[in-house]
């Protein structure tokens, strides 16, 4: 109670300043602000999207990604807050840990979660897909790849974030054939077979690009025999690609994705990488400032009973990758003019 206490002093004292001293013209318009959970490309493409609903709507719309991991993101969200957004739309990096904070945050602004929710937290709506379905998704995929089964090892940036435990649950429970089920959990380091596969663990980065490589390099000095790779960030299957080529083993590995990175994309086109799970990120950030602006304007019907707007995944295999990656292209390049 008393580090809220000290939470809530410090933002009263910072607004009044702020009022004080601030003579920055003001628009009129409402103030939105996103947030992701890292700087990536993925996050680039949702900029696209909530910079075109700011024009669309006449909302002041920033984004803002932290580079520091939860300490950044804090510190993100406390600034936004004292500098009197009217909402924010955030990816937790680890929920569980940030629940009393996003709390705190909610009693000030109007507070949604995109990509990755919050569950039990005081967040007003969920804009996102069901990580564990799209997870499930991602296991369907590697089975196409791997029709006899084999070795596979997960590759991840952290497994603290709901979307990650989610889809990172959703691909092993595919692979062992096992009921539906989202509250599901594994221990990463535990080998888990069935089904004719063996999950050989998974292996995280903590968005660390060298680290992320290097899980890969580890794996294929350990396990010269594995059969496929599993990244489920954006950049965890890039850095698979690089490492397999380095390794003469480009194409040996299948290699099943997540998202929507370039060399993702052409590795599908050139039969690197045989398929991907897509999100639609432009969406989540267009999505995000529409429902805000609605909520600031007091209109609350846009929120389902659930709390859930769902942006389902996609599969991107090699018989439509370039009609998306074209669609793609169009939107960040018609938004960025």
């Amino acid at each position: 109670m008393k580090s809220r206490s000290v939470f809530l002093f410090v933002l009263s004292l910072v607004g009044v300043l702020l009022l004080i001293g601030c003579g920055q013209p003001d628009s009129g318009n409402p103030k939105i602000a996103f947030v992701s959970n890292s700087f990536a490309s993925f996050w680039t493409i949702a900029q696209r999207g909530v910079e075109k609903a700011g024009a669309d709507l006449g909302v002041d719309a920033e984004v803002y990604m932290p580079v520091g991991g939860i300490t950044d993101q804090k510190r993100i969200l406390e600034d936004l807050v004292t500098q009197g957004v009217d909402g924010i739309a955030v990816s937790p990096i680890a929920p569980d840990d940030q629940m009393e904070f996003l709390n705190q945050i909610a009693e000030h602004t109007k507070l949604i979660t995109q990509d990755s929710d919050a569950p039990g937290s005081n967040r007003m709506v969920y804009i996102g897909m069901d990580n564990y379905k799209a997870g499930r998704m991602c296991g369907e995929l590697v089975k196409e790849a791997l029709p006899d089964g084999g070795s596979i090892m997960i590759f991840v940036g952290r497994i603290e974030q709901d979307n990650a435990r989610r889809r990172r649950q959703g691909v092993i429970d595919e692979l062992l054939g096992r009921e539906y089920d989202p509250e599901n959990f594994d221990p990463p380091g535990k080998v888990l077979s069935g089904g004719g596969f063996e999950i050989l663990g998974t292996m995280t980065d903590q968005f660390d690009r060298a680290k992320g490589k290097a899980n890969v390099e580890d794996t294929l000095s350990r396990y010269p025999d594995i059969k496929g790779m599993v990244g489920l960030f954006v950049y965890n299957p890039p850095l698979a690609l690089e490492a397999l080529e380095q390794a003469g083993k480009l194409g040996q590995v299948k290699v099943i994705a997540f998202d929507e990175a370039e060399s993702t994309l052409q590795g599908i086109i050139d039969g690197t990488v045989h398929g991907t799970v897509v999100q639609d990120p432009y969406m989540y950030g267009y999505k995000s400032v529409e429902v805000l602006k609605q909520i600031i304007d007091g209109d609350l019907s846009s929120i389902p009973e659930n709390k859930f707007i769902d942006i389902p995944a996609r599969y991107i295999l090699r018989d439509n990758v370039e009609a998306f990656w074209a669609d793609l292209k169009e939107k960040i390049v018609d938004d960025a003019e």
